[in-house]
Formats: C-alpha cells, structure tokens, sequence
C-alpha cells in the first residue's frame, strides 16, 4: 500500500512538473506572440502584413498537428535539447511546442475582444503605440487571457498523460505500466480520479481568477 501511495505521489509530482514548465514557457512565449499577431495586422498599430502571415502560419502549422505526430516528430530535436528522449524533461520540450500555439490563439481572440474605442481613445490622447499595448490591450484582456490559460493548462495535463504512456513519468506512465498492462482497475480508477480532481481544481482557480479580474 506504501508503494503505491508513493507511486501515485512520484507520478503527480512530475505531471505537476512537466505541465508547470511547459505551461510557464507558453505563458513567456505565446503572449508575446499573440500581442504580435494582434497589433502587425492590417490598419493596426505596428502594421506589418507580411509578419503577421508569417506568424499566424507558423501558430496554424503546429496547431493542427496530433500532440502524439508531433510528440514522435520532435525525437531529434528533444534529445538536442534535453539530451533524452525519455523521462519528464524530453516531455517538457513538445507539450511546450504543442501549447504555445494553442494559448497564443486563444489569446489572440481575448485581445481582439478589447473595444476599439479604448485603443482610439489612447491614440487620441498621445499614448505611444506600446503604451496602449501594455496600459490598454493586456489589462482590458485580462480575464480572457486567464481563461485561455485555464482552458490550455487542462488540455496539458491531458496530454501529459498520453505522453506519459508513452515513457515522459507522471500519471499517465502509471496508469499505463501498472494500471493497463498489469490489468490493475484499481490503478487505473486511482489515476483517473486524482486527474479529475486536478482538472477540477484548476479551472476553479482560473473561473474564480478570471471572475475577480473582469469585476476590477
């Protein structure tokens, strides 16, 4: 019973990282990107067409590949960064590649949200362009953006778990090794519950978070 409960403890703790990693690395990158995609296009306020395709070309290229293609695509560049393809930094490199993107979208469309009349409001008033993006664009986008990285910080955690079946650690490695292949229903009911309740509890977090943001 023992080593089980520290099983299920080991395998939590690196889901907890690699989603905590991953999550921070496309908070740092796909908000700027975002921003990027948001004030480059046509009639904005760093106009620049050619940019802005590039970009959302590249955020739909990686969007639109299956977590688990991309996951066995990045082998080479995962053992060039991390120096392994196994464990629970290998997986830190595609569950980074495959949420970035993903958040940068749903960023996009909050930052968008914001009323046109602010941003022409602040111009009026002779705020420099990346004034308005940082003292108008972000914080009007605030509870959007929370929500978007709940919405993304879930949809990590379960491909965490589809990459931990396949040798990343955490709780899908668990569920698979001693849940399915020892034919364990206990395991398998243990991990799924402890996912549930972790799903659970973040988007609670992130409504209340988002709630409390949009009320200011």
């Amino acid at each position: 019973m023992s080593l089980a409960i520290d099983r299920l403890w080991q395998g939590l703790l690196d889901t907890l990282l690699m989603v905590g990693v991953s999550s921070l690395l496309a908070l740092l990158i796909g908000l700027p990107m975002a921003v990027i995609l948001v004030v480059t296009g046509r009639g904005d306020l760093f106009p620049n067409p050619l940019l802005n395709r590039l970009l959302g070309w590249l955020v739909n290229l990686f969007r639109s590949i299956p977590f688990l293609i991309l996951m066995v695509a990045l082998i080479p560049f995962t053992r060039w960064i991390v120096g392994t393809t196994y464990g629970v930094w290998a997986a830190v490199v595609p569950l980074t590649l495959a949420a970035t993107p993903f958040f940068a979208r749903i960023a996009e469309v909050s930052l968008r949200e914001v009323d046109k009349g602010l941003t022409e409001a602040a111009q009026a008033m002779g705020f420099q362009r990346w004034h308005i993006v940082w003292h108008v664009l972000l914080p009007e986008a605030r509870p959007g953006i929370v929500s978007g990285f709940t919405i993304t910080l879930v949809t990590m955690i379960n491909a965490s778990a589809m990459a931990g079946a396949i040798g990343a650690g955490g709780l899908g490695d668990l569920a698979y090794r001693y849940g399915y292949q020892r034919f364990d229903m206990q395991v398998m009911l243990t991990v799924i519950v402890v996912l549930v309740a972790l799903v659970t509890l973040l988007q609670l977090c992130g409504d209340r978070l988002s709630r409390r943001l949009n009320h200011r």
